[in-house]
């Protein structure tokens, strides 16, 4: 008897028995996307685990195409030489949607907008790896 009670002080004072199941995320590939949200999920700790199988994840997260608005450098020069130079970088944009595999449910959504078009994929990435970590860590009611 005391064996059991000092194994189950045990497990409650380490965290160990009352740490949830991470879920597992399998994110669909991107032209390359997929790679910069992978490793974004990781540098913010992400509460997750991310898979390479579909079938074995507890979601599924499905970016939309990377959306780019590219400014000519002629138009720049023109703009800055008539106009102001405010707001001519390049634009990017990307939305995602945490999918339930099962139910085929969004259970989270999210875009994204950001400056400076492809060589942002990685902030972009990481927005979204930040917003999908507050979502996971909130405590959900069932049916949820």
């Amino acid at each position: 008897m005391k064996q059991v009670l000092f194994a189950v002080f045990l497990l409650a004072t380490t965290g160990f028995a009352a740490q949830p199941a991470k879920p597992t995320i399998y994110i669909e590939a991107q032209n390359g996307f997929d790679t910069y949200l992978a490793a974004a999920f990781s540098k913010k700790q992400v509460r997750a685990d991310v898979v390479s199988e579909r079938s074995t994840a507890t979601y599924v997260l499905k970016a939309s195409e990377i959306e780019e608005k590219k400014e000519s450098t002629g138009s720049k020069v023109t703009r800055c030489l008539f106009l102001y130079c405010a707001g001519i970088e390049d634009k990017s944009n990307v939305s995602v949607q945490l999918i339930d595999p099962v139910s085929s449910k969004v259970v989270w959504a999210y875009a994204v907008n950001k400056e400076r078009g492809q060589k942002n994929q990685q902030s972009m990435a990481e927005a979204v790896a930040k917003h999908l970590k507050e979502f996971l860590s909130k405590p959900r009611q069932a049916g949820q």
